[in-house]
């Protein structure tokens, strides 16, 4: 059997859920199984198990997920979930999946997902009789289906093996989900790889089945062919030569219109900015000069600019030149920006997602700035426009989550974010309820860097 598929073509699914239940049930009550290849392998094979679950279950109990708790706790209040569908990059997208993906599933009785990097569920579609049933074992929009969360589910562990990946009935960790199976495969951006999304199917056992798993990865390389496509007419865009009105094949595949031109640096080496065309990859003395820019935006002479581009020895004389360029750039690209001078400004209002992050927290979204922190800005950068705004969002950050955050999103950014920071772990442990099953693993965790920090040191908590 392919690890990836649930089942083999002609296999019943009822005959391999008996198998699964008893499987599941021999696990839980083996707390001393260990992660020794030769006794996994044994583990899997008398149970008729398929490593890459036996894996995540190892995962799942490691992480102190319990097997009976309520799965799907709310991660996100309604106006935190209108703000992550509205600058998701796949909101874009909505439109290929429901045409490959959501009339066959709703003619078949299952449910459609799409959720973020994290496993937040942004959209559920599809079947509407199944989606109540669906909503009351917790699988609704603005929860969290994250394998660190309920455990075991396709889009819980395709997002942590970053392949596409299919759980049928008690291959779920939680046992409230073990009448439901589905398929999921996640979703990358088109310039960097990471992994951006999840697309799920969910419903019976059918959700499951060898044909579902194909379906799914087609309409996956569907959105990443039409994310490329976005992303390479942008390139095109920033590339021409001269201005002038687009093709009417670009005018049919722009991007729905946006408020304002948006710079994205988060966790970018290389910038992009979202326009009406698109997105389109900035150059890095580009980028840096935009930061500086947006950060002033009534204008800034010539020698603050340098300073704030290359650093206090700067020379005006070498940013001039860039300027040129970088005026060209944004009129050849379609941007809806012009740089103007005396002093030097841009002639609207540049967002980025660093001030997208900064503004979430100032109004004690915390959910939403971590959901949209996706690291440091411009990490390679040495301009001084670039490093305080890389120091500014990182502090900030960090700050609001140790004063704050919720335990739950404290725990996210602690894991994500923070994996070697005492102060961080220490205060998570504060904050968790006595009874929490996450203090164990901060208990750990917290041991784990005691002994890098002072390996000859006593432990003590």
């Amino acid at each position: 059997m392919t690890e990836w598929r649930a089942l083999r073509r002609g296999e019943s699914a009822r005959e391999r859920k008996v198998l699964l239940e008893r499987a599941h049930e021999r696990f839980l009550d083996d707390e001393t199984l260990s992660r020794d290849p030769e006794l996994r392998r044994d583990f899997a094979t008398r149970s008729a198990l398929r490593e890459v679950v036996l894996d995540s279950w190892l995962r799942s109990r490691h992480r102190t997920v319990s097997p009976d708790a309520p799965p799907g706790g709310l991660a996100l209040s309604d106006d935190e979930l209108a703000e992550l569908q509205r600058i998701h990059p796949i909101v874009r997208m909505l439109p290929v999946v429901n045409r490959l993906l959501l009339e066959e599933a709703s003619e078949s009785g299952f449910l459609v997902a799409i959720g973020d990097a994290t496993g937040r569920l942004l959209w559920i579609d599809g079947d509407r009789r199944l989606r109540g049933k669906a909503e009351d074992i917790g699988f609704a929009v603005g929860t969290d289906w994250s394998e660190e969360s309920v455990g075991t589910s396709a889009p819980g562990a395709a997002l942590s093996l970053d392949h596409s990946i299919q759980v049928l009935g008690a291959e779920h960790y939680n046992r409230a989900v073990h009448h439901w199976s589905c398929t999921a495969a996640p979703v990358h951006d088109p310039l960097t790889g990471a992994i951006i999304g999840v697309i799920d199917v969910t419903g019976d056992d059918g959700a499951a089945s060898p044909h579902i798993l194909p379906l799914v990865e087609a309409t996956l390389a569907a959105v990443e062919a039409e994310l490329k496509l976005e992303a390479l007419r942008g390139q095109i865009a920033g590339a021409r030569s001269g201005g002038g009105a687009p093709s009417a094949a670009t005018a049919e595949h722009r991007s729905p219109r946006i408020a304002a031109p948006r710079l994205l640096v988060l966790g970018r080496e290389t910038a992009q900015l979202e326009t009406d065309r698109g997105p389109l990859p900035v150059s890095g003395r580009h980028a840096e000069i935009l930061l500086a820019l947006a950060a002033s935006p009534n204008g800034v002479n010539a020698a603050a600019l340098a300073d704030r581009v290359y650093g206090a020895d700067a020379s005006e004389l070498t940013l001039r030149p860039e300027l040129v360029r970088l005026r060209r750039w944004l009129a050849q690209s379609g941007t809806g920006l012009e740089l103007r001078s005396r002093p030097y400004r841009l002639s609207g209002p540049l967002r980025s997602d660093a001030t997208d992050v900064m503004e979430a927290l100032g109004r004690g979204a915390h959910r939403v700035a971590l959901a949209a922190y996706e690291g440091a800005a411009l990490p390679t950068s040495l301009s001084p426009a670039a490093e305080d705004l890389r120091h500014e969002v990182d502090a900030t950050l960090r700050e609001a989550m140790l004063q704050s955050a919720a335990p739950e999103v404290l725990f996210e950014y602690a894991n994500r974010w923070a994996a070697d920071d005492a102060q961080v772990w220490e205060t998570l442990l504060q904050t968790l309820p006595a009874l929490s099953p996450k203090r164990a693993r901060v208990v750990a965790k917290l041991e784990a860097i005691a002994r890098v920090d002072d390996p000859a040191g006593p432990i003590t908590h």
